[in-house]
């Protein structure tokens, strides 16, 4: 059996992290929504997304094929239904269709005519931004047992301080020493290669992946995801990073989400709580206004290859497109539109020539080439959001 993820009608919702990768692709808990369903599955998967995204993640099909739901998480009973789908069979939670099969004679796909199976257990489903870093703590703990089921953790050093030693659990080549990991509020994971430094306290949930970094001294509360090749020091509290991207220094990250390739310059904060204690608003690219999210806690959202300098101050309920270049005194302004250079004084558009230049070095220091197929993704997401860019 042939397994595609799609991107459903969440996509808008999750500008700007769908941007530059498919929904199957967003980072929440330890592993990506693709590399859960794979994991589960015990095969590879496929993807159905926008045209310009293709080349990258190409879709294959074959004579007999199952379609997912990208934004809906996997657990045992639902990939037991789905392993078990028949034709002119879908999945339903709700009005929402999460698998469905189809063969290749298929010219278009009618629920209508399909036999519908309601899956009526709780789900995970990804529709908003704010949802990754709100959902983390549940994603943390399915990605924890799924990783750790039947297997040892590597032995901690007796230098560690550990609280709830039993769902703390260490991959092969972690480096860790004099440092508290508190477990009792939730797993804490450390990855293959990934190293915590002296002084670092952690309160669980954390997720660590392959080659990421707690700096010395971090202070970091549940339920946070450092994905691979990420370094992180300060405060952090219940944020994801997906992975390549650099929160160094001091200075506090709070229910936040950063995407790859972004930098938070030294001593940068973002506040993720308004002054008034109201319900935060976030820019809703498919309305083009802010909308509401329900939350009371709500702080950054950093598109791609986005970076700030040192002293940054966000406002609550920031959020930053693809490619922007952040720095000044003062706030900036709650919604950046992707290639924008500059801060609170004012923003002019940050070339592509210009874009690729640090790309090229950013990634190059990481052993990853800024190939043309990178290129053509950034010249189209520049064009797309061209509209936004009216300073």
């Amino acid at each position: 059996m042939n397994y595609i993820l799609f991107d459903g009608d969440v996509r808008t919702a999750l500008l700007p992290f769908t941007y530059t990768r498919p929904v199957a692709d967003i980072r929440v808990g330890i592993l990506t929504i693709r590399e859960k369903w794979e994991k589960h599955l015990g095969l590879t998967t496929t993807t159905v997304t926008e045209e310009y995204l293709e080349e990258k993640y190409p879709m294959v099909e074959m004579e007999e094929n199952v379609l997912l739901n990208a934004s809906f998480l996997p657990t045992k009973p639902l990939v037991e239904m789905v392993k078990n789908l028949q034709e002119n069979q879908a999945i339903f939670k709700g009005e929402d269709v999460i698998a469905f099969f189809t063969s290749d004679n298929q010219e278009e796909v009618d629920f209508s005519s399909y036999e519908h199976i309601e899956f009526e257990d709780d789900i995970i489903q990804i529709k908003n931004t704010w949802d990754i870093f709100s959902l983390n703590d549940k994603a943390i703990r399915a990605d924890f047992d799924l990783i750790t089921e039947g297997r040892k953790s590597q032995p901690i050093p007796e230098t560690v301080n550990c609280i709830n030693r039993d769902d703390i659990f260490v991959e092969k080549g972690a480096k860790l020493t004099f440092a508290t990991l508190n477990a009792s509020t939730g797993p804490i994971y450390i990855g293959k290669n990934a190293e915590i430094m002296e002084g670092v306290v952690v309160r669980g949930a954390l997720a660590m992946c392959e080659y990421s970094v707690l700096k010395l001294g971090a202070k970091i509360y549940g339920a946070t995801t450092l994905g691979p090749h990420s370094k992180v020091g300060g405060e952090v509290n219940n944020s994801v990073l997906f992975g390549y991207s650099n929160k160094g220094h001091d200075g506090f990250l709070g229910n936040s989400v950063l995407g790859e390739w972004c930098n938070i310059g030294a001593d940068s904060n973002n506040s993720n709580l308004k002054n008034n204690y109201a319900e935060v608003r976030l820019w809703n690219y498919e309305t083009g206004r802010f909308a509401k999210t329900g939350l009371q806690f709500c702080g950054l959202m950093m598109g791609d290859h986005s970076k700030c300098g040192i002293n940054t101050m966000f406002n609550t309920g920031t959020v930053v497109g693809v490619s922007a270049n952040i720095f000044g005194s003062g706030f900036p302004r709650n919604f950046v539109p992707s290639f924008s250079w500059g801060g609170a004084s004012g923003f002019t558009e940050y070339k592509t020539n210009k874009v690729f230049e640090v790309a090229e070095v950013v990634m190059e220091r990481r052993g990853i080439v800024f190939d043309d197929q990178e290129k053509q993704i950034l010249e189209h997401v520049f064009e797309e959001t061209k509209q936004y860019r009216n300073y």
